[in-house]
């Protein structure tokens, strides 16, 4: 017994919209708008944003540290938007995956409760109150999810997808928090880099899900264990290889090098330094606009960044290979060597051109889709006679 007829249709939709989410966001952060609206949710205490020019001088009054960018400030307060409405998207799947759970409705629909609380109350300046409820509602659908996972399905359903519902929607909350703490803490590189990690998670949670759902999606071989070994280990290096991208994007290490590639600042390998260029924490109170590290420190993390790059594209290369010479998955493994090229091209063009902004956002854009592929291949990739769980609800 399925959640609904749709539910596969409904997954995918949001899958779909997650990516969207994911690109504009890229288009935000690169465009230097991640602090153009100073509040959160709200910008400059509208629900949209100031239009008319007593509204404007209004901003600009209670916001002087701020002035009021009307080029900037639609892109923040659009991708909140685009996010809250992916929110909604994702909470409407948590109900159904989770409706014939015992309590399953009251626990997503009492979690959620919970979070939409703490809304205005972080609105009217009660920080930590806030704090605490979200959180309470956070800890409700993680321990829905560890109990789902532990517990058998309702008789007669076969597998369902109550538990990845309600970590999927987990993860939505803690990014609308990051998202929050993006503009309280002032873009601190190690929120910015989480809320890019917690978007593409959400994205192949919900394209697993989708997979999950989706009728007769699996793909049964006998080197289906070898395989998913490998696009687990492809999976972690590519997951590495994305906070690396977030941490230079976030510490505006991507034109350290200059205009250079493979050589950085004339040299092969220039003066670097690397105990400040990874430090994770540097306090609150600090405006991260710009960046606060000193060159040395950028130019090792961007040739970290390229040393990793090479070692996932070796990987995921020599994956692609494999399943070039599977039957059945050749069109995966063309998918696959296709995007690799291309990522790495844009990310000798994003140096090669100072960092365009239709490059730049591409290249973002390319890290979710080889995610993608790595999780669709782990999400259908079965052995002969094993059943897909198709998320039934």
């Amino acid at each position: 017994m399925s959640a609904h007829r749709h539910f596969h249709r409904l997954a995918w939709l949001a899958a779909a919209f997650a990516f969207g989410v994911i690109v504009f966001g890229a288009f935000v952060r690169l465009s230097q708008a991640g602090l153009s609206c100073p509040d959160w949710p709200t910008c400059y205490g509208h629900a949209t944003w100031p239009t008319q020019a007593h509204e404007i001088a209004r901003a600009d009054q209670a916001f002087p540290h701020r002035p009021y960018e009307d080029a900037l400030a639609w892109r923040e307060q659009v991708h909140r938007m685009l996010a809250g409405t992916l929110g909604v998207l994702v909470l409407t799947l948590a109900i159904l995956a989770a409706r014939r759970r015992r309590c399953g409705i009251a626990a997503v629909v009492g979690a959620s409760v919970l979070v939409a609380i703490s809304i205005p109350i972080y609105i009217h300046g009660n920080h930590p109150l806030s704090g605490l409820i979200a959180a309470a509602g956070e800890a409700a659908l993680i321990v829905a999810a560890i109990a789902w996972s532990n517990a058998r399905p309702p008789p007669g359903m076969g597998g369902d997808s109550a538990r990845l519902g309600a970590l999927t929607l987990a993860t939505v909350v803690f990014q609308a928090l990051l998202g929050q703490w993006t503009v309280t803490w002032l873009v601190m590189p190690i929120v910015v880099m989480g809320h890019l990690l917690g978007g593409l998670a959400t994205f192949a949670l919900l394209v697993a899900l989708a997979w999950r759902s989706t009728p007769d999606a699996s793909l049964q071989l006998a080197s289906a264990p070898k395989l998913r070994r490998l696009l687990w280990v492809g999976f972690g290096l590519l997951a590495v290889q994305i906070a690396l991208g977030g941490w230079t994007s976030s510490n505006y290490a991507a034109w350290a090098c200059g205009a250079q590639f493979p050589k950085c600042l004339d040299q092969w390998w220039p003066g670097t330094d690397f105990r400040q260029a990874f430090v994770l924490w540097r306090g609150f109170g600090i405006d991260y606009s710009g960046g606060v590290l000193d060159n040395p420190a950028r130019v090792a993390i961007q040739m970290t960044h390229r040393i990793v790059a090479f070692i996932v594209f070796g990987h995921l290369f020599a994956v692609a290979l494999r399943l070039l010479r599977t039957p059945g998955l050749g069109s995966w493994g063309g998918l696959l060597v296709t995007l690799l090229l291309t990522q790495i091209a844009l990310g000798i063009a994003n140096v090669a051109f100072a960092l365009p902004l239709p490059v730049a956002v591409a290249h973002n854009a390319g890290a979710a889709l080889l995610l993608f592929v790595v999780v669709s291949l782990l999400a259908r990739l079965r052995t002969p006679g094993s059943v897909l769980d198709r998320g039934a609800a």
